[in-house]
């Protein structure tokens, strides 16, 4: 049981770690110190729940739907343009700083909303979070549970530490050309993605 809740928990970390359109998101929020908790427990409540659906089966369902891959795909890559370009637009005006009055915060709902369309409209998340895990989650015949909870460990911690941590890179945010590259970076790494999961 233990080995197979370490093997979830290992799995589960290297598939989060990576920079991805969620990721940047939450590094966002973290450094504005918006929202964060709603923000993180959405991120690892929602991979939870994939997770969850994973080891039980999901992903032989999910292969079985053919119409939903490709609506996925081209919603998950039309909503990272979007992004990309606000993005994109933020770093070319200089736009953002960390203000502690708050006068140009997100409304909680739009980052909500936000958040959970980066969770849930990347294709990714299911080919990683739901076919991946939930097949090697079989080779644990017996532990299949502990596997899933090691893995949702690993979401939990990553997420509360990206959230949280990100205010250490406050100070060097202070300056509104270090948001003028994060912007761009951003923009980037979602046009980035965007591409990979037109082409």
């Amino acid at each position: 049981m233990y080995t197979a809740a370490t093997a979830g928990f290992l799995l589960g970390l290297s598939l989060i770690v990576a920079i991805g359109a969620q990721n940047a998101f939450i590094l966002r929020q973290g450094l504005r110190r918006e929202h964060v908790l709603p923000l993180v427990l959405t991120c690892a409540i929602s991979d939870a729940i994939l997770i969850a659906l994973g080891v039980a089966g999901f992903a032989t369902i999910l292969s079985r739907l053919d119409w939903l891959e490709p609506v996925m795909r081209y919603g998950g890559a039309a909503f990272l343009l979007a992004y990309a370009s606000r993005s994109l637009h933020s770093a070319w005006t200089g736009g953002n700083s960390l203000r502690a009055d708050g006068a140009d915060a997100t409304s909680l709902r739009v980052a909500f909303m936000t958040c959970l369309a980066f969770t849930w409209l990347n294709p990714h998340v299911y080919l990683d979070t739901v076919v991946l895990l939930g097949s090697i989650s079989t080779r644990y015949a017996g532990h299949e549970t502990a596997f899933a909870l090691g893995a949702m460990t690993a979401s939990f911690c990553f997420f509360f530490t990206l959230g949280y941590g990100a205010r250490l890179l406050a100070p060097l945010f202070a300056r509104p050309v270090a948001w003028r590259v994060l912007d761009a970076v951003i923009a980037v790494v979602m046009a980035a993605i965007a591409i990979k999961l037109l082409v």
